[in-house]
């Protein structure tokens, strides 16, 4: 079981690794090691969290959920596997926990008439200046 915080957990066993080759630093090593972590978690098979917080994983997750609500986590920073594996885990907790918070609403406002002659003001400001920077018209 892996610790999100608040109370909530997730079982290990609901993640999936796939080892590909590296783009990143190894040397001579890098032809020859998978080291980079593809991992996958199905997010619909996350029972143990409540389905507001799935829910907001798929909001977060954008372009790595894939069409079956499976999200991808690519990790190559590391030069091995494990720690690569570890990196991979610990962006998905990191992910998880924002998912947990309450998204702020935006409550909306409108400018104030002081804002809106200030604005007009700068605008008619521009519109001088450019208007002498024209050559005199007979």
């Amino acid at each position: 079981m892996i610790d999100i915080g608040s109370g909530l957990y997730f079982d290990e066993r609901h993640l999936e690794f796939q080892f590909i080759r590296s783009s990143g630093p190894g040397g001579q090593n890098v032809n020859k090691v998978a080291s980079a972590v593809q991992m996958r978690v199905r997010i619909d098979d996350l029972h143990e969290l409540p389905l507001r917080v799935r829910d907001r994983l798929k909001e977060i997750g954008g372009n790595r959920v894939t069409t079956q609500n499976e999200l991808i986590i690519e990790a190559q920073r590391f030069r091995t596997q494990e720690r690569n594996k570890q990196d991979a885990i610990e962006r998905l907790v990191a992910m998880l926990r924002k998912a947990t918070e309450r998204k702020k609403y935006r409550v909306k406002t409108r400018p104030t008439l002081a804002s809106k002659r200030r604005r007009i003001d700068t605008k008619k400001k521009r519109g001088d200046t450019k208007k002498m920077r024209k050559s005199p018209t007979d």
